[in-house]
C-alpha cells in the first residue's frame, strides 16, 4: 500500500464524487480529507476549508481517529482488509447528531496498491440519537450495533427474526424494517401469535370462505391477505401450536394458501418479520419447534438488548417517554430519580421504563420528578450494581466507571451537594461541572 497518496487526483475520480446525492469524499489512508462533493460540503462544512482536515475531526469532533475512541473504523477496516466496509456511526450534521451508514471503498492505483479511500454516507431516518417523541431512539453501542443490523437487512426482502427479552421494543424494530424496505408503501400487519389458538390459526391467517363452518355467514380476508405486498408481523411466534406450525411452514416454502373452505390457492406477497423472547434452539432440541421452520425463519436474526445493556440511553429514553406522557407540562428527570433509575435492573425493559414514567409523571405536581415518585424498588435494586458490573461484568472505560459511581452515590447521599462533594474529595464547582457533563452524556 502507498503510504501517501499522490497530491495529483485524476479529473474522473473528482467527476465522480458529485455523481453521488450522498455525502462522498476521498481520503488518504492516514484520514486526511483529500477532496469531497457538493453534498458532503453542504452537510459537514463548517465555513472552513475540508482538504486536508482528519476525517474524524470533521464528523464526530474528534482529536484522535474514531477506532482510537473505541468505536468500529470503516478506514481503517478497510485498509487492513483491502476490501470495502461498511458501519453505522453518529456523526455531527447540521441537524445535530445522527444516525449515519458509512461505507468505504479502497481504490487501487495501477500496481494494486490502495491510492484512496472512497467515503459514502447515507443518513438513517430509522432513529433518532437525540429526545424525539416517537419512533426509535438510542446512541448506545449495542443499540447502534443492533441498528446497523436493521439498516443492512431493511432494504432486502429476507425473513427477520428479532429476538431478545419482553418489552425491548421488537414491534418499533419490525415498524423500522417495514418503513426503510422497499415495501413502504404497502401495508404493515402485525399478529399477536398468543392468540392464534389451533380453532382460530387458519381462519386468522387464511381467512375463510362463505358456509366454510358453523357460523361463516360471509367471507372473511385474513391477515396474509391484508399484508399483500407490505410486511406480515409475527410477534411471539414461538407460541404458535406445534400442529400448526407446519401450515406455516407450508405457506412460507409455497408462496401460496387456501382459505378455509375453499379450493382456489392463492398467491402470498409479503416480507415476513418475526419475534419472540424465547429459546427457539431450545424449543426445537426439546420438540416444541419444528426444526425445519426454525431455519426458514432464522435467515437474518437481530438480537435486541435489555436496557440494562443499554444504560447510557436511559437519560434519553426517559426524555423522549416524557414528552409523550407529560404533554404541556414538560416534565424532567431530577439527578436524583435519573440515579435511580441508572442503578435499576428493569427486568421488563423499556416497557417498564414507560410505565415507571407514566406514574411518575401522574404523582408528580411540580415540573421535576424526584425519587418518590418512583417505585420504591427502583431506588433499593442493587446497592452496588454500578460498580459490581463495570469491574467485574465487563470491561469499560475508566470514565464509565465514574459516571456510574457518582450516579450511584447521588441516589443514595441524603446530604446536600457541598455535602457530597466534600465525601467524594472534589470540590462543590467540580462536582456540578460533572454531574453536567452526566446529564448532557
Amino acid at each position: 500500500m502507498a503510504n501517501s497518496p499522490p497530491n495529483e487526483i485524476a479529473p474522473e475520480l473528482l467527476s465522480m464524487l458529485d455523481v453521488f446525492s450522498e455525502p462522498a469524499s476521498l481520503l488518504s489512508a492516514d484520514y486526511r480529507i483529500l477532496a469531497t462533493n457538493q453534498s458532503y460540503r453542504r452537510t459537514y462544512g463548517d465555513g472552513h476549508s475540508l482538504k486536508t482536515r482528519f476525517c474524524y475531526e470533521v464528523s464526530h469532533h474528534y482529536t484522535i481517529p474514531c477506532d482510537q475512541a473505541g468505536e468500529n473504523c470503516p478506514l481503517k477496516n478497510a485498509v487492513a482488509s483491502n476490501s470495502p466496509q461498511r458501519v453505522l456511526h453518529l456523526h455531527h450534521t447540521p441537524n445535530g447528531e445522527e444516525h449515519v451508514d458509512v461505507e468505504m471503498t479502497p481504490i487501487h492505483d495501477a500496481a494494486g496498491n490502495i491510492q484512496f479511500l472512497l467515503e459514502r454516507m447515507r443518513i438513517s431516518r430509522l432513529a433518532s440519537p437525540i429526545p424525539k417523541a416517537g419512533g426509535l431512539v438510542g446512541r448506545s453501542p449495542a443499540f447502534n450495533k443492533a441498528l446497523e443490523l436493521v439498516q443492512r437487512v431493511a432494504t432486502s426482502d429476507s425473513t427477520v427474526l428479532l429476538l431478545g427479552e419482553s418489552g425491548t421494543g421488537k414491534e418499533l424494530i419490525a415498524q423500522a424494517v417495514h418503513e426503510a424496505s422497499v415495501r413502504r408503501n404497502g401495508p404493515f400487519v402485525p399478529v399477536d401469535c398468543t392468540g392464534l389458538t389451533e380453532t382460530l390459526f387458519e381462519s386468522e391467517l387464511f381467512g375463510h370462505e362463505k358456509g366454510a363452518f358453523t357460523g361463516a355467514q360471509t367471507r372473511k380476508y385474513g391477515l396474509v391477505e391484508a399484508a399483500r405486498g407490505g410486511t406480515l408481523f409475527l410477534d411471539e411466534i414461538g407460541e404458535i401450536p406445534l400442529a400448526q406450525q407446519v401450515k406455516l411452514l407450508r405457506l412460507l416454502e409455497s408462496g401460496t394458501f387456501r382459505r378455509v373452505g375453499g379450493i382456489e390457492p392463492q398467491k402470498a406477497d409479503f416480507r415476513l418479520v418475526c419475534a419472540t423472547h424465547r429459546d427457539l434452539k431450545a424449543m426445537v432440541e426439546a420438540g416444541t419447534f419444528r426444526r425445519d421452520l426454525f431455519y426458514r425463519i432464522n435467515a437474518f436474526p437481530i438480537l435486541l438488548p435489555a436496557l440494562r445493556d443499554r444504560i447510557e440511553d436511559i437519560p434519553l429514553l426517559a426524555e423522549s417517554m416524557l414528552q409523550r406522557v407529560s404533554g404541556e407540562r414538560r416534565l424532567r428527570l431530577g439527578d436524583a430519580a435519573l440515579a435511580c433509575l441508572r442503578s435499576y435492573s428493569f427486568p421488563g425493559n423499556i416497557r417498564e421504563l414507560r410505565n415507571i414514567l407514566e406514574r411518575a409523571a401522574l404523582l408528580c405536581d411540580g415540573k421535576v420528578i424526584q425519587p418518590e415518585h418512583l417505585p420504591e424498588e427502583c431506588c433499593l435494586d442493587g446497592e452496588a450494581r454500578p460498580l459490581r458490573g463495570a469491574l467485574f461484568g465487563e470491561v469499560i472505560p475508566l470514565e464509565e466507571v465514574e459516571h456510574r459511581y457518582l450516579l450511584w452515590a447521588l441516589a443514595r447521599f441524603q446530604g446536600d451537594k457541598r455535602a457530597l462533594a466534600d465525601q467524594l474529595g472534589l470540590s462543590e464547582r467540580t462536582l456540578y461541572r460533572k454531574l453536567r457533563e452526566l446529564r448532557e452524556k
